[in-house]
């Protein structure tokens, strides 16, 4: 199925599923994703196979220049953003002034837009790294990725990078203190003749496990709505999506069902 890459740095606003009106940001480079997952829904695509040593990241002035711009022009037409999103074309953790980025975002927001949010859509593979996650307890929205308990279905899944461990992403989460958003997509189908689908009872309940551990703020679960990479991906089903928030729900963990 055909996937895109974002082409600049602000991207809208646009209409999200869980977001509401959104300003995107992409510190990604508009040539390639760049991710430190792989996986096989992205809409991004699948990473390349070689990807350069040296890779060019849009420089902090350029991206506070174009998000003030954006921002005061959206503010004159009385049209502010709810959020303020940082996603693009892969990981936006990666790059190497993401903190001091985040602090240019915040002080913009206060002077134009003080009631728009600022959220993060991220993988938690760059948690462990101190600036990052001060950075993501600044923020109103600190969305972090978890579509598994279990280390098979998330190596077929999400195909994360040499190094990761559920049991440690798991206990950094715990350390945000319940200032984060979990989210996760739920799908079935096959990969490379393994079949998968997360939202069984015995992948839910190990998920659920976890979710209680960690006690978020909030859980998002959502399935495919866009193109993939891989095309014998399914959406799961509206009625189980809600069967698994109810769960949820009992355990007293605020839900967002979308798409």
């Amino acid at each position: 199925m055909a996937t895109f890459l974002f082409k600049d740095i602000i991207i809208g606003p646009v209409i999200s599923r869980r977001l509401g009106l959104s300003l995107g940001i992409n510190l990604l480079p508009s040539m390639s994703k760049i991710c430190t997952f792989n996986c096989i829904y992205c809409e991004c695509g699948l990473n390349p196979k070689k990807e350069a040593l040296k890779t060019n990241f849009p420089n902090v002035d350029e991206v506070a220049k174009k998000l003030k711009i954006k921002l005061k022009e959206l503010s004159k037409k009385g049209k502010n953003p709810d959020v303020i999103t940082f996603a693009g074309n892969g990981e936006p953790t990666l790059h190497p002034k993401f903190a001091e980025i985040i602090e240019i975002t915040i002080n913009l927001r206060n002077a134009i837009c003080p009631q728009t949010r600022i959220a993060v859509l991220s993988n938690t593979t760059r948690i462990h790294i101190s600036s990052v996650f001060r950075a993501l307890l600044k923020i109103d929205d600190n969305i972090q990725k978890l579509d598994s308990a279990i280390p098979e279905t998330i190596k077929i899944l999400n195909n994360p990078i040499k190094g990761y461990e559920l049991r440690r992403t798991v206990d950094l989460l715990k350390k945000f203190d319940g200032k984060v958003i979990i989210q996760t997509l739920f799908l079935k189908g096959s990969y490379n003749e393994n079949k998968i689908d997360n939202s069984t009872d015995n992948e839910v309940e190990a998920w659920l496990k976890l979710i209680k551990e960690i006690s978020p703020q909030k859980v998002m679960i959502y399935s495919l709505a866009r193109s993939t990479p891989v095309e014998t991906l399914e959406k799961i089903s509206q009625e189980r999506m809600y069967e698994i928030a109810e769960k949820v729900q009992k355990e007293n963990i605020e839900v967002q069902v979308s798409g």
